[in-house]
């Protein structure tokens, strides 16, 4: 058995069929297939149970899956550390960000490490804060720059600052007006029609109902982008982090809002136990060191 061949059935466990499996190898069928069997007679047991539609693990079947995603990040960190030592700060970091950091990212995390590390060039994959955290998991992305709350099982976690939620509204709606404030508290919003992300829903509603403020939803969603849309629309007062704002964006106005509890925080997160390329640590080094 080589490592190639512990790829591949890696690889036809967590596609769930032959044929999936294929694709994301870039080879045909008939040579994946007879490579499984190749490695089941090598071991002289049944590895999986062939379905009509996906396969299932035999339990030890499972125990070659466990073993082998061990011994396969093994292999794969090795070969970093190689690549490291011979690329020294060059290379490539590939980062998993949520919508609601869009602004925070290239801003204030990558310009200042651009500077120190010229040579480094970046891939970024994004999502939610549950699809980063799969990324991050599955080794898609070396780290994650998340929201709070999330699942912190098996990740290592750098927590940034914490920043407020604020309202977004129309700048030229008379429906949804707060005049020239800059701050609103919480009772201005009471029985007014708000859009907000589906991930703060518990937050929000739990601290209108802890000050008796009449909560009306218009519409839930799954992107922090989608409410400023929809705010901007002058259909209703959105709530959001105040750092996805793009102040560039004059069709919106923003206020601040006076509530301790509607707070949330910006954390980096990578894997426990597994090999971060030089790229990363350099990155985590510099937060630590500048405390953003």
């Amino acid at each position: 058995m080589d490592i190639k061949q512990l790829i591949n059935f890696i690889t036809i466990v967590e596609e769930g069929n032959i044929t999936k499996a294929a694709q994301k190898l870039h080879i045909s069928q008939p040579p994946l297939s007879n490579q499984l069997k190749a490695l089941e007679e090598e071991l002289g047991v049944k590895l999986i149970e062939r379905g009509s539609r996906k396969v299932t693990l035999t339990d030890v079947g499972n125990l070659l899956y466990k073993r082998g995603k061990d011994m396969v990040n093994v292999f794969e960190s090795t070969l970093n550390e190689v690549e490291d030592f011979k690329s020294g700060i060059e290379g490539v970091l590939k980062i998993g960000a949520v919508s609601t950091c869009n602004q925070f990212i290239p801003n204030e995390l990558i310009s200042p490490y651009a500077k120190q590390y010229p040579k480094v060039k970046f891939e970024l994959y994004e999502g939610n804060t549950y699809e980063v955290v799969d990324m991050i998991e599955r080794g898609i992305v070396d780290i994650g720059v998340v929201r709070t709350p999330f699942n912190s099982e098996n990740l290592c976690c750098l927590n940034l600052r914490t920043e407020p939620m604020v309202v977004v509204v129309n700048k030229n709606s008379e429906k949804f007006s707060f005049e020239d404030r800059e701050k609103i508290e919480l009772k201005d919003l009471d029985g007014k029609p708000i859009v907000i992300y589906r991930r703060y829903e518990k937050l929000i509603m739990d601290v209108l109902q802890l000050n008796k403020v009449k909560a009306n939803i218009y519409c839930l969603n799954d992107d922090s982008r989608t409410t400023i849309a929809w705010a901007q629309a002058g259909l209703a007062i959105g709530i959001v982090p105040k750092s996805i704002i793009d102040n560039s964006n004059k069709e919106i106005e923003v206020y601040e809002l006076d509530e301790e509890e509607l707070k949330t925080q910006i954390s980096v997160a990578w894997m426990e136990n597994k090999y971060l390329p030089r790229s990363a640590r350099n990155l985590l080094d510099m937060i630590r060191k500048n405390k953003f």
